[in-house]
């Protein structure tokens, strides 16, 4: 499976980025940062932010990898291939530029930020675990948001016109409820800047992880029983 995942991977997100729907999302999220966040801020507020607006636009780079090949095409890859696999590469592909994402917002938030923590708070944490800190979260919201993204979307979902209102409705909901992986780190990340005491979100990350992992292998079972 992993080895004939990988080039429909590359194909996927070959053609994500030839068809520029890997744009839009990119604009949205670089505009979120530049609403948000103003040089200077402290970093692990800023990280929080930029972690906690990557969720719906990993969603949304899911929707922009499914939609990118044509419908003649994408019959002819699931015959030759499956389509389970062909299903899952492209979510890998989604989920490949939203890290990208992910290491491209730490690093540019790294550069514009001020002090680590905000200036009351009572520890003086190191830049490097503030920086993991942070990137782990951002990783824990853009698997989440690939998840969110792969439910809202065929084969699970057959309504087109009902995909992007489920896909953000979920996201919001992974952001907000206090037992999702994505709150928990980024609640952390705000708690850390308040009291300058670090924890990188291992936990997290693990959890995120499995739920991926299991969302992803329920849909492409799905896409395999239900013809799209």
């Amino acid at each position: 499976m992993t080895g004939r995942t990988g080039p429909l991977t590359r194909y996927h997100l070959e053609l994500l980025l030839r068809s520029h729907a890997w744009l839009p999302p990119f604009l949205a999220y670089v505009l979120l940062l530049v609403v948000g966040v103003t040089a200077g801020d402290p970093l692990l507020g800023s990280l929080g932010l930029g972690a906690g607006a990557l969720l719906p636009v990993s969603a949304w780079y899911v929707r922009g990898a499914l939609a990118a090949e044509p419908p003649a095409s994408r019959a002819c890859l699931v015959a030759v291939a499956g389509p389970a696999r062909v299903h899952l590469g492209a979510l890998l592909a989604a989920l490949t530029v939203s890290l990208v994402l992910a290491v491209g917002e730490v690093a540019a938030l790294w550069w514009t930020s001020g002090a680590v923590a905000d200036p009351g708070a009572p520890g003086r944490p190191a830049v490097g675990p503030a920086l993991l800190a942070g990137l782990l979260t951002s990783v824990v919201c853009a698997l989440l948001g690939v998840l969110a993204g792969a439910l809202a979307s065929r084969p699970v979902l057959t309504r087109g016109p009902y995909g992007i209102p489920l896909a953000l409705a979920l996201a919001a909901l992974l952001l907000v409820v206090p037992a999702s992986p994505a709150n928990a780190a980024v609640r952390g990340l705000v708690a850390a800047a308040r009291s300058g005491r670090v924890a990188v979100p291992w936990v997290e990350l693990l959890s995120a992880v499995v739920l991926l992992a299991a969302g992803c292998a329920g849909v492409a079972a799905l896409a395999g029983r239900r013809p799209e």
